[in-house]
């Protein structure tokens, strides 16, 4: 895509913010990347460059916008099957498999799921940023269950201020060692870098980390273990699993948090997002989106209610 220049005026009889007004002339882009292009200096007013988002317009200002063309990316698509579960203009929600890494970093340069996504919708390139291109939230590389992704940049927009508010419900289904202290609670513990191990998250005192709130509920138990329903209030990093472990019922596979050596033979975290529900643009009632448990997850299950003491 080449640069494009755009000319709109001020033709009410009032003064107007000068990122609002844009974003409403420009439907197609985010009030975020309008303003980006304000501190970027792509946008001018009646032909002076202004860098400030909240300049108030005078009636009868020309302003002109400038559209950089899009920047080239090292993300090159790539076709890796997908499990979609639902897709509209807007967004695509995809039941990602355990072991896939969400987006490229390093030791991880390709086979990720923003990759695959590219490969299946290259229309995303861009969305949200160039690196992370359609991403709205997260989920752990031994994770599975339901992801999102935005097509455009306004869907991303729309999507992530819900994630920011926390009005996404989101819920995880979870095997953990031993049982809970009460067959459901809340854990509100704030979430930190470990001061040992940086590349791990701990407990915290909530002046050194991140307010952190989970809910669960027991499903089913077992001689040695629990089914858990978890409802997470906050988006941290490895959330659920540093709660349970530090409630003392780690997540069965979580070598990092919890037994080195799985109680359950298991390649993975028996950790599942197997629900959302969150408003779609266009749409005025929440929407929910369902991922089923994985075929590995459902066998552990089956073997435990077969026979508790023999999944070892």
């Amino acid at each position: 895509m080449s640069e494009e220049t755009i000319i709109i005026h001020n033709q009410t009889e009032r003064e107007l913010r000068l990122d609002k007004f844009i974003a409403e002339h420009l439907e197609k882009y985010s009030r975020s990347y309008i303003q980006k292009l304000i501190s970027e200096g792509e946008v001018n007013v009646d032909g002076f460059p202004i860098y400030k988002k909240s300049e108030m317009l005078k009636p009868g200002a020309e302003v002109e916008v400038t559209i950089p063309p899009a920047r080239e990316t090292s993300l090159v698509g790539e076709d890796i099957p997908l499990d979609i579960l639902f897709e509209n203009d807007d967004l695509i929600v995809i039941n990602k498999p355990a072991g896939m890494v969400v987006h490229p970093a390093l030791g991880h340069e390709s086979g990720t799921l923003v990759q695959a996504v590219l490969g299946y919708a290259p229309e995303i390139e861009g969305v949200g940023g160039i690196k992370r291109p359609g991403l709205v939230h997260r989920l752990d590389q031994n994770t599975s269950g339901v992801i999102l992704l935005a097509k455009n940049d306004l869907a991303h927009q729309y999507l992530q201020n819900q994630f920011r508010a926390r009005s996404v419900e989101k819920e995880y289904l979870a095997l953990v060692d031993g049982r809970p202290p009460t067959p459901q609670g809340r854990v509100e513990v704030a979430i930190g870098r470990d001061s040992k191990y940086r590349q791990r998250m701990a407990p915290v005192l909530e002046r050194d980390g991140k307010e952190a709130i989970s809910e669960y509920f027991t499903q089913e138990v077992f001689p040695e273990h629990t089914l858990i329903k978890v409802s997470i209030l906050t988006g941290r990093t490895h959330q659920i699993r540093v709660h349970m472990t530090f409630l003392g019922c780690p997540i069965v596979g979580d070598t990092v948090y919890g037994r080195k050596n799985p109680s359950i033979k298991i390649q993975r975290q028996f950790l599942h997002a197997f629900r959302l529900s969150i408003l779609i643009p266009g749409e005025k009632i929440k929407r929910t989106f369902e991922a089923p448990l994985a075929s590995e997850l459902i066998e552990i299950l089956d073997l435990l209610r077969i026979s508790p003491e023999g999944v070892h």
